[in-house]
């Protein structure tokens, strides 16, 4: 797919494993297609309960509430309806070691949505077996015939260049760049909001640089 093929798109599904992957791999690919009058369904699978699993102060029903609220606000900002989002609660860090049965089980409910133009999904070679997980269910979900772009979000072998699969299409988010940056810091969070968790995820000041990078990458195989 390039980037003429866009304008063809009616419905588009955005499948992201964790509160924060949507916009880290698809915010300005997410805008687009809402500033062209696509319809975007965008999917959470995980509640993002585990970024943080040993912090008192947010245990992992108040998480999972916030990470909800800072998704919410960041598709605002992409111009994502709020009956376009849904959450699916899955657990967060278990997806990746449930095994096949639960990927069906996700495939089913990922299925259940209108049927898409265009899916988006982590690369299959990503490093977080959440997002491999999902990328597998992502495959059971749709024919192969339905256009799709994987993205990366923990490559395996250059941090600061990921490659999805396929032929790579680079998109420059030019206006868009500020919005993505300013979009990744509402994930407050998984940017320091939470310092009672010594072992808890933070995006940094060097993740911010590179998740905020002013061209998204993706592929055009799973």
């Amino acid at each position: 797919m390039n980037a003429c093929d866009l304008d063809r798109v009616v419905r588009a599904h955005v499948v992201a494993p964790h509160p924060d992957d949507e916009a880290i791999g698809a915010f300005g690919l997410i805008a687009a297609l809402r500033a062209r009058g696509a319809i975007v369904d965008v999917t959470l699978v995980t509640d993002g309960g585990a970024s943080h699993r040993h912090s008192r102060r947010f245990p992992r029903a108040r998480l999972r509430d916030i990470r909800y609220g800072e998704t919410r606000r960041v598709l605002r900002r992409a111009g994502i309806r709020r009956q376009d989002l849904r959450f699916l609660g899955y657990p967060d860090g278990d997806l990746g070691f449930a095994g096949p049965a639960t990927v069906a089980r996700l495939a089913r409910d990922l299925a259940r949505r209108p049927r898409p133009d265009l899916i988006v999904t982590p690369s299959v070679d990503d490093n977080h077996a959440d997002h491999r997980a999902t990328a597998a269910a992502v495959k059971r979900a749709w024919p192969d015939s339905i256009a799709r772009l994987s993205y990366l979000v923990w490559p395996r072998l250059e941090p600061h260049r990921p490659r999805p699969r396929g032929r790579l299409l680079r998109r420059p988010l030019r206006s868009r760049a500020k919005m993505k940056q300013a979009a990744l810091k509402l994930y407050r969070s998984q940017t320091g909001q939470i310092v009672d968790d010594s072992d808890g995820f933070e995006i940094d000041r060097n993740l911010l640089v590179r998740f905020g990078h002013p061209v998204e990458r993706f592929g055009n195989r799973p």
